[in-house]
Order: structure tokens, then sequence, then C-alpha cells
């Protein structure tokens, strides 16, 4: 079957949404680390709305280090497919992506891109675990990454030292710094990354670490759109739909939110008019959707699979699930919530359970498993401090952590695999587990993930050995 790219865009069915400008003619102007699918589907959508208006902010993707989404998308002269898998279903050609580099492959080239003048933004997502992090939300100086790059500053492996080296290049060329957006679910990113990179550069070169503080904007942000991975059956779909082969297409909701908050960049895009939020209040919005959507997800995921189920779809038509994962939004996290302005706690929350019974989306909860240690503190403990604070029930949230333990005995005694930058100790610990309920003490005393004041509270042990007790009975059962 003939690729996708510039030469078959005229050969598309006539019901493929087609770009609204000549793809050739953008120019580089936004930088973006980790071109992913959710990149992909979400930031690279706005900007491919932009620039039917504004052709200054074409992409260049960044890989830290797979060579996959280069080797698709060059071929298809930067191409791909958005399938909007929702009550309607719509296929869209977005040619926003214009160029891909490999890290590892292309050092020279991404700190050549970086420096240019006319690149004005540098987005990311390198997901939590990319920011180098400790944590305590600064950056980890015993990171292999971080270490190698402090000696190495000018062949950088991690986005820090990328992010470091192209600032000290721009300021040596007399180019003034771009604007550093994250887009990674981490709360307080924009802060945090700016603080990791003062840190980084301070080490090397305090009076340039000065100037970096004082210029630097990297506004924070909030991004939401539920994105599965690609797969082949997606592949074959859309290939069926638009009429030719797409080597990455990938595919989201309809549902899609990006919130910055506001930020000076003197002839910066138009973001307010491609429907992005400008606020000065990303903080609620971030804990709304950290705490109403990611501790959901996370929730589902684990005690999903600890069921035999496979997606997210599939969990909500469990009526045990669906249940408990409403009562965690609507009676546990929304009382400890600020909402912001016009936003309806309740109802947002409903129109998140509408999202996961989509039965277009197949998002799979071994997917959303991933990366549990870092995700596990911001989605779900941040809520259980405080609820904890003001004395409410918590039995809720000792679900998803029981089944997280669960997850990693599993993974533990079957010789599995467990994608998390903290995996070896995680193995370690699932075989160091008994499938007895003093399990619960063991995992609890894990202080890469549970801080100590919290993992020793009565009321926390009481609810995880509870819902612990619970998930051990069930297995005995099945078995």
């Amino acid at each position: 079957m003939t690729r996708l790219s510039l030469a078959t865009l005229d050969a598309l069915k006539s019901d493929v949404i087609k770009p609204a400008y000549d793809p050739a003619r953008v120019s580089v102007g936004i930088v973006h680390f980790g071109p992913g699918a959710f990149h992909r589907a979400h930031q690279a959508a706005f900007v491919d709305a932009l620039l039917a208006s504004d052709p200054r902010w074409g992409i260049c993707g960044v890989s830290l280090h797979s060579k996959g989404v280069r080797d698709a998308l060059v071929p298809q002269d930067g191409l791909y497919t958005l399938a909007i898998l929702d009550e309607k279903i719509e296929y869209q050609i977005l040619g926003s992506m214009r160029e891909v580099l490999v890290g590892p492959e292309d050092i020279e080239a991404v700190l050549e891109r970086l420096t240019r003048p006319e690149v004005q933004i540098v987005t990311s997502t390198v997901t939590e675990k990319g920011y180098c992090l400790d944590p305590n939300w600064e950056l980890d100086f015993n990171n292999a990454d971080i270490v190698h790059d402090l000696a190495n500053p000018a062949t950088p492996k991690s986005y820090i030292g990328y992010v470091a080296e192209g600032l000290r290049r721009r300021y040596a060329a007399g180019v003034a710094p771009f604007v550093l957006i994250p887009c990674d679910n981490l709360p307080k990113n924009g802060h945090r990354l700016k603080a990791a990179v003062v840190a980084f550069v301070a080490k090397l070169d305090a009076p340039l670490a000065q100037r970096i503080e004082t210029d630097l904007s990297c506004p924070c942000t909030m991004v939401d759109s539920i994105t599965p991975a690609t797969d082949d059956a997606l592949r074959e779909r859309v290939a069926e739909a638009i009429g030719v082969s797409d080597a990455w297409p990938i595919q989201r909701e309809a549902f899609t939110q990006w919130v910055v908050e506001e930020h000076v960049h003197q002839g910066g895009p138009d973001w307010a008019s491609v429907g992005v939020i400008l606020t000065d209040n990303v903080p609620a919005y971030e804990r709304a959707k950290l705490r109403l959507l990611n501790g959901p997800h996370s929730t589902l995921a684990y005690a999903g699979l600890h069921k035999g189920i496979e997606s997210v779809s599939e969990a909500m038509k469990d009526a045990e699930l669906a249940e408990l994962a409403r009562d965690l939004m609507i009676s546990d996290v929304v009382p400890l919530l600020e909402a912001p302005k016009g936003l309806d706690l309740v109802d947002y929350s409903e129109a998140i359970l509408k999202r996961f019974r989509n039965p277009a989306i197949k998002h799979l909860l071994a997917q959303i498993a991933w990366d549990g240690s870092q995700k596990i503190p911001i989605r779900l403990l941040s809520s259980l401090s405080e609820a904890l604070e003001k004395g409410q029930d918590v039995s809720r949230f000792a679900v998803p952590l029981a089944a997280w333990a669960r997850f990693i005995r599993d993974k533990a005694v079957s010789g599995g695999t467990i994608t998390d930058p903290l995996a070896a100790d995680l193995i370690a610990l699932g075989q160091g587990l008994t499938d007895d309920v003093a399990d619960v003490t063991t995992v609890l005393a894990f202080r890469k993930v549970f801080p100590e004041g919290l993992a020793s509270d009565p009321r926390v042990i009481a609810a995880v050995e509870a819902a612990y007790k619970t998930l051990l009975s069930r297995e005995n059962v099945a078995a």
C-alpha cells in the first residue's frame, strides 16, 4: 500500500482532515523533547491548529533514546495520522512535526537547533523520571545521566543537560533564552524544571546560573487527554480509513486540554486562539487533574490488573471498580481541592468517568501501571496525606496501594518485568513478600515511595492491611 507523505496527500480519502497549511513552508520554532504518542496527539495538535495562521512554530522532535519515531516519520515527511476515537470518529493528518532527531546519534544537531534564534520555545514530555529529580523534587546529582552531563556538558544525555548546554550556547552567541514549557504530570513542573536547570548550571558556571535564574521563563502547565499506545490494530484501522499506510499513527479521545501559566513571551504564539487555557492558577487545574483523573487511573490500573482486566473501559464495566473510582473521586478527593474559577469539580469528575467508559478507546491498564514508584506519590499519596490531616476516611486510598503491592509480588514471582526506574528495587521488594498481611509492613517501609510519617500512621497501616487481606482472600478463592 502507498505510504503517507506530502506526495500522497491528494490520494487520501475525502473525509480525512488534511493540514490547513503547506507543511513544506513551515519553519521550526519549537524544539520538543520526547516526541512520543502523547506529545504527537496533544501539544503537536494544538501547534498544528496554530500553523494555519502562523507558520513559525513547526516542531523539531528530539528523542533522548529511541529512534523509532524518527524512522517512522522521516519517510513520511513528518506527517502522521491522529485518530480521534470517541462518539464521533475522525482521522486528521498532522504536519507540525517538521524534523525528528535522536539525541545519541544527533547530539550536535540538537544543540545547534537549540541555539538558533528562531527557536523560541522548548517543550517536553519526558515522563516524571526524565527530569532527574530526587524525592524532594530537587535535581538528583547522583543520577547517572546528570553525573555524565556535568563531566561532559558538550555531549549531554539528559534533558536537563541538553537544556543547560543549549542555554549556555545561546548566551555565548548573544541570543535570548528560549521559553521552557514542561508538559509532564509533575506538580509545579515549571518551577521544578527551572530550579533543576539552574542547579545544574551552577555546578559549572555560577554567574551563568544567576543569569538563567533571572531571565528564563518556565511556566507551569497541566495537560490532559487520554492517549493509548499505538498497536498494529490501529495501524490497520487507520490505513483502511485514510487510504494509505502510516507507520506510526496515534490515537486519543476527543477531549484535550492544555493549561499554561500566563507568562511574557514577546512575539510568541497566540496560544489562546487555538484553545490553550492561559491562567494565573495552574496549580488548581493541576491538582484537579492529577488527583481526579490520574489517581483514579492508577487505582483502576492496579485493582483492575488484579482482577485480570486489560483496559480502562473494561474496568469501568466492573461494578465494584466503577463504584470505587467514583467514590474515591467525589467523596474522598473533591473535598480536598480548590476548584479553578468556572470549574465544578463534581461535574468534572463525572465527565472524567464518562471518558473512562469510552468504548472506542482501549487504554491498557498495563500501560498506566508503568512507573508506579514515580506516579503513586503524586497521584495518590498527596491526597492521602491531606485526607489524614482532615480526619477523613482513607480506606479507598488504601486499595490501589494494596493492589500495587500485589502487582509487584506477582511480577517478582512470575519472573515478569516492571517498567519503572526503580524496577530492580521493586522486584527485590516483591521477592521478599510472603503473601501474608505482614507484607504491608514491608511495602510501607519502602522509603523511595512512602515517607515515614505517612507510612507509620496507624490509620494508613490499618486501611492498607484491610485492603490487602481482601485481595489475598480473593486470590485464595480464585485458586
